[in-house]
């Protein structure tokens, strides 16, 4: 199956669209980039993710594909003739799928409230943000990647944060990797691999952006 209609709506600094360039590049499918204004949002956009109107958005052969942890699923449906993301076993997918959607529902907001509050609330939530991340340490267990010895699909859902993980602790003042070592030690194995290295952006540049958006925010 041919990979040249594939293209991607996405906006730089989202680890939602980092997960489907992982994906992508792990599947070394070319494909043709578009990056969104988000406060100018694109007719293309608007047309392919109605309901949402987000990004990312994964376009194959006119036909869109919204939220991120599908995509990554459908893309390796669609090409799974390279570096499998889901095991085969229906139980270790299960499970798989259930690490994606914990990952889903906590890492985004509780590291949004790091870097948007202060005080008891920002303590709060960095408690709770370190919490889910010792659980996460804990999946991991002695493996190289959360899919074994090959970088997985836990491993690309999770990983476009650690480059939000420097923002977190310059706005929330403490150490990711005091708390979880062993995550960021996995953290930077991934970061080894090309598909995550040049699918990421740089953590200074990230920082700077939250920095720009604390401003625009008037958050102190």
């Amino acid at each position: 199956m041919g990979d040249e209609d594939v293209v991607l709506l996405d906006f730089w600094p989202s680890p939602f669209g980092m997960r489907v360039r992982i994906a992508l590049a792990e599947k070394e499918i070319k494909y043709e980039y578009k990056e969104e204004d988000l406060r100018n949002k694109s007719d293309l956009l608007l047309k392919m993710n109605p309901i949402h109107k987000k990004i990312p958005v994964l376009i194959y052969n006119g036909k869109p594909v919204c939220e991120s942890l599908i995509q990554v699923q459908y893309i390796d449906e669609i090409w799974p003739h390279k570096s499998p993301l889901l095991p085969t076993d229906p139980y270790q997918r299960a499970i798989a799928r259930f690490w994606g959607d914990f990952v889903d529902k906590k890492i985004y907001d509780l590291g949004r409230k790091v870097w948007t509050t202060k005080g008891e609330e920002q303590e709060a939530a960095k408690k709770e943000f370190i919490e889910c991340l010792k659980l996460l340490e804990g999946e991991l267990g002695n493996k190289a990647y959360f899919g074994g010895e090959n970088l997985g699909y836990v491993d690309a859902v999770l990983v476009p944060f650690y480059s939000w993980f420097y923002a977190y602790e310059k706005c929330g003042n403490f150490s990711i990797e005091r708390e979880c070592p062993k995550l960021i030690a996995w953290a930077k194995r991934c970061m080894e691999k090309d598909s995550v290295s040049k699918s990421l952006p740089d953590q200074d540049k990230i920082y700077d952006f939250v920095l720009h958006l604390k401003k625009v925010f008037g958050i102190e």
